[in-house]
């Protein structure tokens, strides 16, 4: 397995090395580092290579990193059946740069690229439908971003009155910002305070 991936690892630096940023070989796996401009180009010789025959596309991933000038990063993962070695692909980028969309050499890469631009916002040049599909047509912001609010900014409900699902921005009541950090063996305060109404209830 190692062998394969030090093999893999020097084709791809002396095939590529002008477009090779950084590679490296950890837990079995082997990463390479390039620029967002490359993609098309490494994946296309990824796939077809003789010696490297990564043809299955097993996902995408997206990472925020907020304080960082290349803020967002992208991870794609790729499996060679027939050497039996995965390889990551890396590429960090700015807050607005698009990415060359991958549908054209692994279709599969549809609904991952779609569900990376529902929650970082991220988007592929050249794709084909690139629209939400995790969240509802109407949800506002990314949810997987740093600067997403935990709560969201919306919340959904069903009115009795109006007879529909509607949109409300999110009311969080005072009461439940409150906590205790008791151990919860030892009961929280507020079931403490109701025990100890109760003893004096019955002392009286």
């Amino acid at each position: 397995m190692i062998e394969n991936l030090k093999n893999i690892e020097k084709i791809i630096n002396s095939e590529l090395a002008s477009k090779v940023q950084h590679s490296l070989i950890a837990n079995e796996e082997l990463t390479v580092e390039i620029d967002a401009k490359d993609l098309i180009d490494i994946v296309q010789f990824l796939k077809s290579n003789d010696k490297c025959k990564f043809r299955q596309l097993i996902d995408i991933a997206g990472v925020d990193y907020p304080d960082k000038e290349k803020r967002f990063q992208l991870v794609y993962l790729f499996l060679s059946h027939e050497n039996n070695t995965r390889i990551k692909i890396s590429i960090k980028f700015q807050l607005n740069q698009s990415i060359n969309s991958l549908t054209k050499i692994f279709p599969s890469s549809n609904w991952m690229e779609r569900e990376v631009f529902d929650m970082y916002g991220i988007k592929f040049k050249n794709h084909p439908d690139l629209r939400r599909i995790l969240t509802d047509y109407g949800f506002k912001g990314h949810p997987l971003r740093k600067d997403f609010p935990l709560t969201g900014f919306n919340e959904v409900r069903y009115s009795e009155k109006e007879k529909k699902v509607v949109y409300e921005p999110v009311k969080l009541e005072q009461n439940y910002r409150n906590f205790d950090f008791e151990s919860p063996w030892e009961g929280t305060n507020y079931i403490k305070e109701i025990k100890n109404l109760e003893k004096d209830g019955k002392k009286n």
